[in-house]
């Protein structure tokens, strides 16, 4: 059976303690948006996935009710960075396996300001972490530093990657540029402002190479989906708004994520790479058939593994990729028309649901200023450490 998404929405992505609001209040906002979307009322829906990483249990209730008390089931979900596309996949496989037609995943969060511990509830006690293990291959390398824990591991993993491959420090920057110029159309992004590649290497280290202006930064928001069935886009005249989920895939970290002793595998290049090519089995599509990506640059090394991880280049040939112009207007692929993470923002629980809107609107038309001419097939991958990664390639029904 089908899945298709008939209904996306999103707030605004703010930095934190800027907007007066509840995590409610955001969910009540990108779910009425998605409803409204589709022209389906929340008494259609039968089951609810929601997805945060910051809030205590039942919280997805909390926020679920703002739409309506109509007694659904309501799973909450937490999957680190991958929480967004997690509440996607969950209600793709409800109404995929039969067992509703209609269901409603969201996703949000509220943090704090400043930058993200070791995981998505803080740095704590690295011993009880459940991404010790991440941590661990790193300190054995390159021991730890005093700078934010996300970014030393993806900082480490990029010092890897020019090390063994030549990837320069100019490149990496490339991929911030690009994608701060392109969240300049975009109405939802966090920050709008225009970047060099000078300027870029110019602003304060987070972690070496990589400089603020490489690195996501906290935000406030929340973004949804409607998923349904092939049975309920007939019987609502649905077609003309109808996005199928061609292909999706999770994968967790493997024996491959720590054998090597390396940054890049810790942080999931393996993981990103397997999910990539069961979504491309299942779909029966490859990369050479997509035009749009939305995909999870926390750090701007991330970027480039994950090209190399969608077969999108070589091995260590993405700093090169980046730098031909090959990944924005006018090249083979547009990635992260939206601005990704590190201009659009990256609140945790929300960030899959919102790579899966922009992508939407893309493969619909909708996407304004930042429309991808032709857009007919769109990849979103969300990954999280600890790990979890998801491909999802979505295709215009």
């Amino acid at each position: 059976m089908k899945a298709y998404v008939v209904g996306v929405g999103m707030t605004r992505f703010e930095k934190p303690e800027t907007r007066d609001w509840q995590y409610w209040d955001m969910v009540r906002e990108a779910g009425t948006a998605a409803l409204t979307d589709a022209g389906v009322p929340y008494a259609r829906v039968e089951q609810a996935a929601v997805g945060y990483c910051f809030q205590a249990s039942t919280a997805g209730q909390r926020a679920a009710y703002e739409l309506g008390l109509t007694g659904i089931p309501v799973y909450n979900l937490n999957n680190n960075c991958a929480t967004g596309a997690t509440a996607l996949m969950v209600a793709r496989q409800f109404v995929e396996g039969g067992l509703a037609d209609c269901v409603l995943a969201l996703g949000f969060e509220k943090m704090s300001r400043g930058s993200l511990g070791g995981g998505a509830g803080g740095a704590g006690d690295f011993a009880t972490s459940p991404v010790a293990r991440h941590y661990g291959i790193m300190a054995a390398v390159h021991g730890f530093e005093a700078s934010p824990p996300t970014a030393q591991i993806f900082g480490n993993a990029a010092r890897e990657h020019m090390e063994r491959y030549g990837t320069t420090e100019v490149q990496l920057a490339a991929v911030g540029a690009k994608n701060h110029q392109h969240s300049a159309n975009n109405p939802y992004a966090q920050f709008q402002d225009v970047y060099t590649v000078d300027e870029i290497l110019a602003a304060k280290t987070v972690h070496r190479p990589l400089t603020k202006l490489q690195c996501s930064p906290t935000s406030d928001g929340a973004a949804a989906a409607l998923v349904v069935s092939e049975r309920f886009v007939e019987e609502h005249g649905l077609r003309g708004r109808a996005v199928e989920i061609a292909g999706q895939s999770m994968t967790t970290d493997t024996e491959e994520s720590f054998a090597s002793g390396s940054c890049i595998d810790a942080v999931g290049r393996p993981m990103s790479r397997a999910a990539a090519r069961q979504a491309y089995e299942r779909s029966g599509l490859g990369i050479e058939d997509v035009d749009v990506i939305e995909l999870h640059d926390c750090f701007s090394i991330n970027e480039l593994l994950t090209y190399e991880a969608l077969g999108m280049c070589e091995e260590g040939a993405s700093g090169k990729l980046v730098e031909s112009g090959a990944t924005t207007y006018g090249g083979r692929w547009v990635v992260n028309p939206s601005g990704g993470l590190i201009s659009k923002g990256h609140p945790l629980g929300a960030t899959g649901l919102a790579q899966t809107a922009e992508l939407v609107w893309q493969l619909r038309g909708e996407a304004g200023a930042r429309q991808v001419t032709g857009a007919r097939v769109g990849l979103a991958h969300n990954i999280g450490l600890g790990g979890a990664a998801v491909v999802t390639l979505l295709r215009r029904a």
